[in-house]
């Protein structure tokens, strides 16, 4: 097993990596005293995973299961609704905890239900998909999202521990694992020029879920983002390069009503847009391009999409969260390894988008 400390103003926490952590779950959750416990899952997970994180927690304090429908289309208002009237049920306290069992969607919902239940009570995330394990699951961003945009309704609440169970991996669909990849991949892209040529190299390891490779890159991409939420925690600057590729992503997402592409398949063609993006303004070679497009497509996501209007994409760009005034703020690679933020004049963006596969 590993541990990673994330640093942040109000405190620290920890960040546990390793096989079978399901079933210890009482060993990291008993020194928080809770007086009572909600563990929050998916219709997917449950089955999986469920009984045994019940099983782990039950002697802990009062634990309850609620399961919610799998889904990006979960990550709204009614599911919150949801998960607070289970804590108002089960009588849960300040001193109650939520443990959010499942993948980003659930880690988002989970955590923001928590965030406003009675002010703020206290999350365990329990990421159980690889791009939960190494991106969503650490930093304290939550919410749910809106017909204009996704993730437009949230807050930051970090949790009071994350525990990542590697084993949990090897049901996970393939699909899902390349998702997560994307994001193993974005961290390597801005921050970490050896990361990234480590984790290409080994791309056919990680696709076929090999222990130790998944640990080591589970374990970097995790340093990389608690060193950035430690020195930016609410994303006023620094942290903003962690949205490499998730400008053009959710973009991609809201056009196919969240419903087509996978979160890290639309950040995996972000990526590849972004880097063409900087291309064109003349801070990165055709052959960086072209290293970014052999990553991601090595990794098994789609390197573009077809069909989409750019039009459309311009727009919904410029009602991101991240855009300011209506001006857009791109995260763009000066170089594999270093990423910056940037306005782009929109006939540039226009110009990605159409290369992109857009019309």
């Amino acid at each position: 097993m590993r541990s990673i400390t994330v640093a942040v103003a109000g405190g620290t926490y920890s960040i546990h990596i390793g096989g079978g952590l399901i079933g210890r779950l009482a060993e990291y959750v008993t020194p928080l005293a809770p007086t009572s416990i909600l563990v929050v899952t998916n219709d997917v997970v449950a089955p999986l995973h469920g009984d045994k994180a019940f099983a782990a927690l039950r002697d802990v304090a009062r634990t309850t299961l609620l399961s919610l429908p799998d889904g990006e289309s979960t990550k709204c208002w009614d599911s919150v609704a949801r998960i607070l009237d289970a804590l108002v049920v089960h009588g849960a306290d300040r001193r109650g905890l939520v443990v959010a069992l499942g993948g980003g969607v659930i880690g988002d919902l989970a955590g923001f239900a928590a965030s406003i239940y009675m002010r703020g009570i206290r999350v365990v995330q329990v990421p159980t998909t690889l791009l939960a394990q190494v991106d969503s699951s650490v930093g304290g961003k939550t919410g749910i999202n809106h017909p204009s945009g996704k993730n437009l309704i949230g807050t930051f609440h970090q949790p009071s521990v994350v525990v990542s169970d590697t084993d949990v991996l090897q049901t996970l669909p393939s699909r899902e694992l390349a998702a997560g990849l994307a994001e193993i991949l974005k961290h390597g892209l801005l921050a970490d020029a050896s990361y990234f040529e480590e984790v290409v190299a080994d791309l056919p390891a990680l696709r076929e879920r090999e222990a130790a490779a998944l640990a080591r890159a589970i374990g970097r991409s995790c340093e990389i983002k608690a060193g950035v939420v430690g020195r930016d925690e609410r994303e006023s600057g620094e942290r903003a390069l962690l949205n490499l590729g998730h400008t053009f992503g959710h973009a991609i997402e809201a056009l196919t009503g969240y419903a087509q592409w996978l979160h890290g398949e639309a950040v995996g063609c972000g990526m590849v847009l972004a880097a063409d993006m900087s291309k064109r303004l003349g801070l990165i070679s055709e052959r960086d391009v072209r290293t970014v497009q052999h990553a991601v497509a090595l990794a098994g996501l789609p390197p573009r999409i077809e069909g989409l209007r750019a039009e459309d994409a311009l727009q919904s760009m410029r009602g991101d969260k991240k855009a300011e005034a209506g001006a857009v703020r791109y995260i763009v690679l000066e170089a594999i390894g270093r990423a910056a933020q940037r306005t782009v004049p929109d006939q540039v963006v226009r110009d990605t988008l159409l290369a992109g596969g857009f019309r």
